[in-house]
């Protein structure tokens, strides 16, 4: 497996998935989104407790001030036993950055990332790209989220001051590091900041694996990553509390989790 280095996120490739197999997700993606209105609408839904569901421009869409471009099927990976063999991928990740950190293998499995949930975000053309974006400026919430962008661009990265798009390289999967690696790893890492641009020429679709910690998982900085030259940087929390935070303001959800120094 091979990592392609961004700052804040990685693209992926020989990572043992087929080919095949990447191109017949997206086909069926891309089919499912371009059935007739009538035929999705039964799964309509702005519930924010129901797991299968697909819904408009963004979680927030009641309260949100401008809309996104975007069309989003979210299906949960659950039970995780019969899931965690069909997507290894992201479990090689999470032993990868341990090594990275000089954590022991295994630290970020168990309570820390058995929850996944996959999205498939559907992009239509923009006539007009200057009025909205695909998704806003922001990090996600959770471990990692781990993306498989088609062969359509679009998706940015906030980088040393500029944002910089992540070009697509066929069959590679994109790495997000979300909020709680950020946390885990007393910043040593830091959540990628990103966005995704509309496009007036073509569609595009993309699939997107987060991996979260279970709701009651207590998350801290990584004792093996803290001393008295390293203090802790954020308070320890349930997964789910700062989930119900970043769902309510996702751009101050960091600070209020902080230490004060």
């Amino acid at each position: 497996m091979v990592l392609v280095l961004f700052k804040y996120c990685k693209q992926v490739i020989n990572h043992g998935d087929s080919d095949n197999l990447i191109d017949d997700s997206m086909s069926i993606f891309k089919e499912f989104f371009n059935l007739p209105a009538e035929d999705k609408a039964s799964l309509y839904s702005t519930d924010l407790n129901k797991s299968c569901r697909l819904y408009t421009s963004n979680f927030t869409y009641e309260t949100e001030e401008v809309h996104f471009w975007r069309d989003i099927l979210r299906h949960p990976c659950h039970p995780l036993q019969d899931h965690v063999q069909i997507w290894p991928l992201s479990l090689k990740i999470l032993d990868l950055i341990c090594e990275g950190l000089g954590l022991e293998q295994g630290y970020l499995g168990d309570e820390l990332s058995n929850g996944q949930m996959l999205s498939v975000n559907h992009y239509p053309r923009c006539p007009d790209p200057s009025l909205t974006l695909g998704l806003p400026k922001h990090c996600d919430p959770n471990l990692i989220t781990v993306v498989l962008q088609g062969d359509v661009g679009g998706l940015q990265v906030y980088k040393d001051g500029q944002w910089v798009g992540v070009e697509p390289l066929p069959h590679a999967f994109v790495v997000n590091i979300g909020y709680q690696l950020q946390i885990i790893s007393n910043g040593k890492l830091r959540g990628a900041e990103h966005r995704v641009m509309t496009n007036p020429r073509q569609a595009r679709t993309t699939a997107a694996t987060f991996i979260n910690p279970s709701p009651d998982c207590v998350i801290h900085p990584a004792e093996a990553l803290v001393n008295s030259s390293n203090p802790p940087l954020y308070k320890a929390f349930k997964y789910v509390d700062f989930f119900g935070f970043y769902t309510s303001d996702p751009k101050t959800v960091l600070n209020l989790h902080k230490l004060q120094a």
